[in-house]
């Protein structure tokens, strides 16, 4: 079939390293080969000519062949001044966008900011996977029928996959200064129990984002094991026929933990009140945390506390999107760029000191179910990223 009359469905997976953590990003692509495949490598291009369900093409991409390289005079001395009045003193570590800085109304392309201090910033505009080596796989899903060619744009899929990822890395191995400015204080300071005493049985992210977690609890967890899901409600999110030898659910609302059938038991907690996790040490081959992360205002105690119920080589896996409760969510998570949320998580992981091969994921792009409640207003899926890592022995 000639690669100009199909439409591609296909899954490109980005995978690359920093100083502390493997990241893999997923992207949804509906590739149109007649259009798209010029602004592709060539061996990308050549593979689409004659695509079939099940192909991969797999490519190695080295510094500075597709992302430009990372060049010394792309960071410039600026005067704090050049910083947005009004808005909050940059941090160390931490990505703005552009238009925060005069000269720049209107570019929301992010940069960061690697140094303050004596009444100045450094302010970096290299790519955020300057420097890095990347490898690419394409997986190619289903091949659709074009009816007609009505024009439309091109796409740049692979500028689109890099861009964001990178932003959840530290710079140099140092610290991001996220905790300044007192970054765990909420609208709703009043009591958590209260707030979610009237259950919500309703879905929090939509089933195709509900498929991507399963998913990542499908690639980590077995059968057999002994997991705590943290935060828990009415859902779990993990994968149909996955047998565990028991499921804790720990949470706020009775009412929902009863409706949650994976449960084997539940225990009513506020962590938010008492960051102490009422377990044994090292009882736990794994502790899930599904949509919940950012609502931890003392996430270093809750860290610590995951990692002493867990038993040596025990998986603490965090999962979130972009949507939550404005009165509860912490300050920091509102005013972060959506790969620097897992940067966030990625510096409770390291702050703990109890963790070690840590890993990150991020998945875009999917369709958002036609039965969803907000399609067609919104077409994609609900974003979905992970953290994880592994206790230390």
């Amino acid at each position: 079939m000639s690669n100009l009359r199909v439409l591609v469905d296909s899954v490109w997976r980005l995978t690359w390293e920093s100083q502390d953590a493997v990241h893999t990003e997923e992207l949804f692509v509906p590739f149109n080969p007649w259009r798209d495949a010029g602004l592709c490598p060539p061996a990308l291009a050549q593979h689409f000519e004659h695509p079939e369900p099940g192909d991969r093409c797999r490519l190695t991409l080295p510094p500075g062949e597709f992302i430009p390289p990372r060049q010394a005079d792309k960071e410039y001395d600026l005067p704090l001044g050049h910083f947005a009045s009004g808005t909050r003193t940059p941090r160390a570590g931490r990505f703005y966008p552009k238009h925060l800085l005069k000269g720049y109304s209107g570019n929301l392309t992010p940069f960061r900011c690697i140094e303050v201090g004596n009444g100045s910033l450094t302010a970096d505009f290299n790519h955020p996977l300057a420097g890095k080596s990347l490898s690419l796989e394409v997986i190619t899903r289903e091949i659709q029928q074009k009816r007609a060619e009505r024009g439309g744009e091109c796409r740049d899929w692979l500028d689109h996959l890099t861009s964001g990822p990178g932003i959840q890395a530290r710079h140099q191995g140092r610290p991001t200064d996220f905790f300044t400015d007192d970054p765990f204080q909420r609208q709703d300071e009043g009591n958590d129990a209260g707030f979610y005493a009237q259950p919500r049985l309703v879905d929090h992210v939509d089933t195709r984002a509900q498929a991507t977690i399963a998913a990542v609890h499908s690639r980590l967890l077995r059968p057999g094991q002994v997991v705590l899901d943290l935060m828990s409600s009415w859902q779990s999110h993990l994968p149909n026929g996955l047998e565990l030898a028991s499921l804790v659910g720990l949470g706020l609302n009775e009412e929902e933990l009863r409706h949650n059938a994976r449960l084997t038991d539940y225990v009513l907690h506020d962590l938010n009140q008492d960051p102490k996790l009422p377990f044994a040490e090292g009882h736990f081959d794994a502790v899930v945390c599904n949509l919940s992360v950012e609502y931890l205002a003392q996430p270093f105690e809750v860290f610590g506390e995951a990692a002493r119920v867990l038993k040596p080589g025990g998986l603490f896996i965090q999962t979130f999107s972009h949507r939550w409760f404005p009165p509860k969510v912490v300050q920091i998570w509102t005013e972060l760029h959506e790969f620097e949320r897992v940067g966030l998580v990625l510096e409770y992981f390291l702050r703990s000191g109890a963790f070690g091969d840590l890993m990150t994921f991020s998945s875009r792009g999917w369709p958002r179910p036609a039965a969803d409640r907000y399609y067609p207003r919104i077409r994609l899926s609900d974003p979905i990223h992970a953290v994880w890592g592994r206790k230390s022995a």
